[in-house]
């Protein structure tokens, strides 16, 4: 009878071990692969940003219709 319960024990051992290793990975890699979404977010909306900044680009407004059309009447050249 202690021979099986101490198996049981061991066996329940390396089982939390397995388990808590397993956990602790699963952890490392899922905050790895968010900051590396961050940063690919960060650097795709300063990309986007610049894109928007360059002189050839129209600011389209949405029109009473519904359909998007370059700025209103104030807007010089409808260019930002």
């Amino acid at each position: 009878m202690t021979a099986v319960l101490l198996r049981l024990v061991i066996y329940l051992v390396i089982a939390a071990a397995i388990y808590l290793g397993v956990r602790k990975i699963w952890r490392d890699w899922q905050h790895q692969f968010k900051s590396q979404d961050e940063e690919a977010r960060r650097l795709r909306r300063e990309r986007d940003k610049a894109e928007r900044a360059m002189p050839g680009v129209i600011d389209l407004k949405r029109d009473e219709d519904g359909t998007y059309r370059p700025g209103g009447e104030h807007d010089e050249n409808n260019r930002r």
